[in-house]
């Protein structure tokens, strides 16, 4: 089974990708071995990928969270345009995340069993 998550919302600020990320993480956990977790981040999602974040001690670390889930088997994609029109088109990612494109997010949710937005 595949299961595409699409993140919109910026790393902080709501609790959207916070709760994309925890869903992720625990689908990966859980059903590692029967699903395929796929992440797209777009919009202000972007930002979500970005390496070097420092969060409160306490406070939940997007960043952190995305390393999960690719050390979980996660592929995470972003959106190439979000990212440009965001000047981090060039910036450091977290290890497994790259820059896409929407004709291969339109392949995702084409090939996709399931399809949750955040």
């Amino acid at each position: 089974m595949k299961t595409l998550i699409i993140i919109n919302d910026a790393p902080y600020g709501t609790e959207k990708a916070y709760n994309a990320m925890r869903i992720a993480n625990q689908l990966g956990r859980d059903y590692k071995n029967e699903m395929e977790v796929r992440i797209f981040l777009m919009a202000d999602a972007a930002t979500c990928a970005l390496a070097g974040q420092e969060t409160p001690d306490g406070y939940y670390n997007i960043e952190r969270m995305m390393k999960m889930s690719v050390n979980k088997g996660a592929q995470i994609k972003i959106c190439g345009t979000c990212a440009a029109a965001r000047g981090i088109k060039n910036a450091e990612f977290v290890k497994g995340a790259e820059l896409s494109t929407m004709a291969e997010l339109a392949e995702w949710i084409a090939d996709s069993d399931k399809v949750m937005t955040f």
